[in-house]
């Protein structure tokens, strides 16, 4: 019991002393991914945003845009 207990907290300290070499050595490497996560998730919002503008105007110009997307044929 005493040996599972000393065997957990070794195994949590080694994680958190790699988690600090992982992101001491690739720490500009995580904030480039999360920033390209955010630029992309704003891309996403505006690009659906315009879509739905496009769907409320003009109906058949969204499903041209939907079924080339999708692949199908729109005929």
């Amino acid at each position: 019991m005493l040996r599972t207990l000393f065997l957990v907290g070794l195994m949590a300290m080694s994680g958190v002393f790699l988690l600090q070499v992982a992101f001491g050595l690739f720490g500009w490497f995580v904030a480039l991914m999360l920033w390209l996560l955010g630029l992309a998730l704003e891309i996403l919002i505006v690009g659906a945003c315009v879509y739905f503008v496009i769907q409320i105007v003009s109906p058949s110009t969204a499903k041209r845009i939907t079924d080339s997307f999708s692949g199908s044929s729109g005929s």
